[in-house]
């Protein structure tokens, strides 16, 4: 849970609703199908950010449904390293699954996602890398005691 609320804070930031449900491709498919049907009849524009642990197949089975895009951030990437990535991301090629390994990333790269088509989020994106730029430019001319580029 804790790794999700990372996911939906970073969304929470940029001002992108979002929802966490619980479900499992090998415990309750049934009812992971008929949550995706679900989201697919609201109309609404989603892209899903799935979390789940060992194989991994929640990833690949919201993907094989082709509703919408699927970010699979696995929150046990350090214990299962690269065998992580391959239960996760390793899907056929008509099946895209992306592969973000921090639940910060994903939030961000779903926010992109968002920001082609709404211009006031990609307002919101661009001033964070901004204030990032400047948070930099500003430590190094501490650091070095030069001026930075402006």
């Amino acid at each position: 849970m804790e790794f999700c609320e990372k996911i939906k804070s970073g969304l929470s930031s940029l001002s992108i609703v979002s929802e966490m449900r619980v479900a499992s491709a090998h415990r309750t498919p049934e009812y992971l199908l008929k949550l995706l049907r679900e989201y697919y009849s609201s109309g609404d524009e989603i892209v899903a950010i799935t979390v789940a642990g060992l194989s991994d197949a929640l990833s690949g089975v919201v993907a094989a449904q082709r509703m919408f895009p699927v970010v699979a951030c696995p929150p046990d990437i350090d214990k299962y390293e690269l065998t992580k990535v391959f239960s996760s991301a390793y899907t056929p090629s008509d099946v895209p699954v992306a592969f973000v390994n921090d639940p910060a990333k994903a939030a961000n790269f779903v926010a992109q996602i968002f920001a082609l088509r709404n211009e006031e989020l990609r307002g919101r994106i661009a001033s964070m890398t901004n204030e990032k730029r400047i948070q930099l430019e500003k430590i190094d001319t501490e650091i070095s005691g030069k001026k930075g580029i402006a």
